[in-house]
């Protein structure tokens, strides 16, 4: 038997690193084809302190293939009717956010970019001394330039009192009679009191 030389040594031990190179990198595309893609989510900032936004709710602009739905009662909405898809396995219950923002301090809020390029609106809930709640509502429109921050002043008058906001991507939807409205296909939620 002959003794094996350095070069054929250092060629096995090359030939080794080169299939556990190509086995690596083989398992790890497989991984990464086969990672969820995470949840688009927002970032909300309030008086020193920021909180990541999950989707409240999501699904395809279909409205099918939910991958998100309400944790709570959603009564009299179209989430109220939807399922998780036998395909979307990884379905689960969306919950609002909570951030207290107090009086005088702004809620700034951080777009991603696959929010800030849709069509959004956003639902600005105020409550007066009294308990009422009063809404406003801002859009997309408002923004010429495509906004990746929004801020929202907590009190823009002296008895409103910012208390919640819903960011929604809405569709044009039918309901059986032909009339045509907006909902959600998308929302996240924020708590603010």
């Amino acid at each position: 038997m002959s003794k094996l030389n350095a070069r054929t040594i250092v060629a096995l031990v090359a030939a080794a690193l080169l299939v556990l190179t190509v086995a690596f990198v083989g398992v790890l595309a497989v991984l990464v084809r086969n990672a969820e893609e995470p949840d688009v989510t927002i970032s909300a900032y309030a008086h020193g302190k920021t909180v990541t936004v999950r989707p409240f709710s999501y699904c395809a602009v279909t409205m099918q293939h939910c991958s998100i739905l309400p944790e709570g009662k959603v009564d009299g909405t179209v989430f109220a009717t939807l399922t998780c898809e036998p395909e979307t396995p990884d379905c689960h219950r969306g919950r609002t956010a909570e951030l207290e923002v107090p009086a005088g301090y702004p809620l700034q809020l951080s777009l991603p970019k696959q929010i800030a390029d849709a069509p959004w609106i956003a639902q600005l809930v105020y409550a007066l001394p009294s308990g009422e709640q009063v809404d406003r509502v801002i859009s997309r429109n408002d923004y010429p330039d495509r906004a990746l921050a929004l801020t929202i002043d907590s009190t823009p008058e002296p008895d409103l009192r910012l208390i919640g906001v819903e960011l929604q991507l809405p569709i044009l939807a039918r309901d059986e009679t032909g009339n045509e409205f907006y909902l959600p296909h998308a929302a996240w939620s924020i708590s603010t009191a």
